[in-house]
């Protein structure tokens, strides 16, 4: 049996697209993208959605609280589940706040900061980076991501580099889903059916 780790923010959560700011709901078991993507791998592979609305690659996030930097946490949660087969990295979006202030090249340098600490921890085959879906400025969180459209131009690509460079898979989320009207950041059912199919597809191929 291959186990897959799934380590992201609230699109991996499974957070709703939200109609008041703050106010956050979950979509039920099934819906988000790791349980699509599990249910089409079949019960030869374990899924593990490990999703943490609010979760930045590697800073502290002061005003959220709860533990959101996911460099901080990554080693705990990798033993927790070891040995592991791949982990599916798909981080950046929360970054992408105003009071971060960091460009497309350092949040996809903090990805890979994420991917090489897996590596040296020695208790995951490979890792999957996921480059996350734009965001759009829009809705109820719209002052909340205020500037991330034009902070997040050409994240995917530099994704792309550092990960082939450094022997890591890639893919783009952006490819398959696109954010909710209501707040910009989340996904809708459709969206995560259709990511999950894509993913079941791209990491069954990866697993070889």
């Amino acid at each position: 049996m291959a186990t897959i780790l799934c380590y992201g923010d609230s699109n991996t959560h499974g957070t709703r697209p939200m109609s008041v700011a703050g106010l956050s709901e979950r979509h039920p078991p099934g819906v988000p993208w790791p349980d699509v993507m599990a249910a089409a791998l079949g019960p030869a592979h374990r899924v593990i959605a490990e999703g943490l609305p609010g979760r930045t690659t590697v800073h502290e996030d002061l005003v959220e609280g709860g533990a959101r930097n996911g460099l901080a946490v990554l080693p705990a949660i990798l033993h927790s589940h070891k040995p592991l087969d791949l982990m599916v990295l798909m981080l950046g979006t929360n970054d992408l706040k105003p009071r971060f202030s960091v460009t497309a090249h350092e949040i996809a340098r903090s990805v890979l900061r994420l991917a090489l600490l897996a590596r040296a921890e020695a208790v995951v085959q490979d890792v999957l980076i996921v480059s996350p879906a734009p965001v759009r400025e829009a809705g109820c969180l719209a002052e909340v991501f205020v500037g991330a459209e034009a902070r997040q131009a050409g994240l995917a690509g530099v994704l792309r580099d550092l990960a082939e460079a450094s022997g890591f898979g890639f893919a783009d989320a952006g490819a398959h889903v696109t954010v909710s009207d209501f707040d910009g950041v989340h996904w809708d059912a459709p969206a995560h059916a259709a990511l999950g199919a894509a993913m079941a597809r791209i990491v069954a191929d990866r697993l070889g």
